[in-house]
C-alpha cells in the first residue's frame, strides 16, 4: 500500500474506515512504523478499529495516537487461557531425537485424537520434525515463513479439510487462523515469549468446545515454564514426573560411579594421621613401579580434574 502510495497509483483520501488488526502481532514482526506513515496518509475524519490481543506500553500508546474517544470492548482478560482447554507438561531430554520419540508416543497415545497442531520455535526446526513424521507414517503437513503464499494456502486447505490429521507450524500459524474443531495442540518447542503460548494453545478449545494443550519440557525450559505460569495466573499440571532443571552456570551436576569422585567420596579415602606431602616430594615425579598417589593429592584449582597433582605440575628436567 505504501509502494503505490509513494508512486502515486493509490489515493487514500477517501477512506472513510481504517481497521488495523493484530496490533501486537505487528509490532513484534516491526511494521509498527509503516502503519503509523499509513494513518498519516488517511483521512483524520476516518473511523478506526484497533485490534489486539495483548496490550503492552508500545501498542498502548499506538492506540492513544490511532484512537480518539474510543469505546473500549474487552472480551477476556488479557493472558488468560480458556477453561475449556486441557493443559499438561511433559518431562523430555534435550536431545532432538529423544524430543521427537516422546511426541510420537504422545500423538499415538493422546485420548479423543482427532488432529493436531504442532508449534516450534523454529522454522529449520519445523522442517526436520515434519520430515521425521512423514518417516514414521503419520499424516502431516508444515507451515512456516519461509513458504510461498500459495503452498501456506495449500497446507492450510489440507488441513481444515481433513486430509492431514498433523499442521507441524511455526508461530506464524499461531494467530490469526481460523482452523475450527483442532483437538490437540502439541508445543514441541516451549515458546520464547509467554504471550505465544496463550496464542499457541487458543487454536483448540474454541466455540464451547474442548481440548488438550500439551507442552514438551526439556530441563533448560525451566524458566520459560514459570514465565508462562506467572502471566497466565496458575500452575500447569505435569503428566508424570516433573523435567529436572538444568544447573545454574558455575554449578556441577553431581556424578556417581566411574564419574570424577565428590568431596565426600574422596574424603573416604584420606587417612587423618598423614598430612599434606612435603615441598620435595611433590617436586619429584613417581617413579614408574610406584603406585598412583592417593586422591588426596589430586590436583583442586577449581577446574574439576580427576588427574593426579603429579601430572598437571610441570616435570624438572633430568640432569
Amino acid at each position: 500500500m505504501l509502494d503505490h502510495s509513494e508512486r502515486g497509483r493509490l489515493l487514500l483520501t477517501g477512506v472513510e474506515l481504517l481497521v488495523i488488526d493484530e496490533a501486537d502481532r505487528m509490532l513484534d514482526m516491526g511494521f509498527i512504523p509503516d502503519i503509523e506513515r499509513i494513518g498519516k496518509l488517511v483521512p483524520f475524519t476516518r473511523q478506526t478499529l484497533f485490534f489486539t490481543a495483548t496490550m503492552p506500553p508500545e501498542i498502548q500508546r499506538i492506540a492513544d495516537t490511532f484512537l480518539h474517544n474510543p469505546v473500549r470492548a474487552e472480551v477476556s482478560k488479557p493472558a488468560t487461557t480458556a477453561a475449556t482447554i486441557t493443559q499438561l507438561l511433559v518431562a523430555t531430554g534435550r536431545d532432538g531425537h529423544e524430543k521427537r520419540e516422546t511426541l510420537r508416543q504422545l500423538i499415538r497415545s493422546a485420548e479423543g485424537f482427532k488432529n493436531a497442531i504442532v508449534f516450534c520455535n523454529r522454522k529449520r526446526e519445523v522442517a526436520q520434525l515434519h520430515r521425521s513424521l512423514l518417516r514414521h507414517k503419520f499424516n502431516a503437513t508444515a507451515l512456516h515463513g519461509d513458504m510461498d503464499q500459495a503452498a501456506r494456502t495449500a497446507a492450510l486447505e489440507s488441513f481444515r479439510n481433513g486430509e492431514v490429521t498433523l499442521l507441524v507450524a511455526s508461530d506464524v500459524a499461531a494467530r490469526g487462523l481460523d482452523i475450527p474443531a483442532v483437538s490437540h495442540i502439541f508445543n514441541f518447542d516451549v515458546p520464547h515469549h509467554p504471550d505465544d503460548y496463550v496464542h499457541r494453545i487458543g487454536r483448540t478449545g474454541r466455540a464451547g468446545l474442548s481440548g488438550t494443550a500439551i507442552t514438551l519440557v526439556a530441563p533448560i525450559d525451566s524458566k520459560a515454564v514459570s514465565a508462562i505460569e506467572k502471566l497466565i495466573g496458575q500452575s500447569i499440571p505435569w503428566s508424570g514426573a516433573p523435567a529436572p532443571t538444568e544447573p545454574r552456570a558455575g554449578e556441577r551436576p553431581e556424578r556417581s560411579g566411574h564419574g570424577r569422585p565428590g568431596r565426600q567420596h574422596g574424603e573416604r579415602h584420606r587417612r587423618p594421621h598423614q598430612g599434606p606431602p612435603s615441598e620435595a616430594k611433590r617436586q619429584q615425579p613417581p617413579r614408574p613401579h610406584e603406585p598412583r598417589p592417593a586422591p588426596r593429592e589430586q590436583a583442586e584449582d577449581g577446574d574439576g580434574s580427576h588427574l593426579p597433582a603429579f601430572l598437571l605440575r610441570p616435570v624438572p628436567a633430568k640432569a
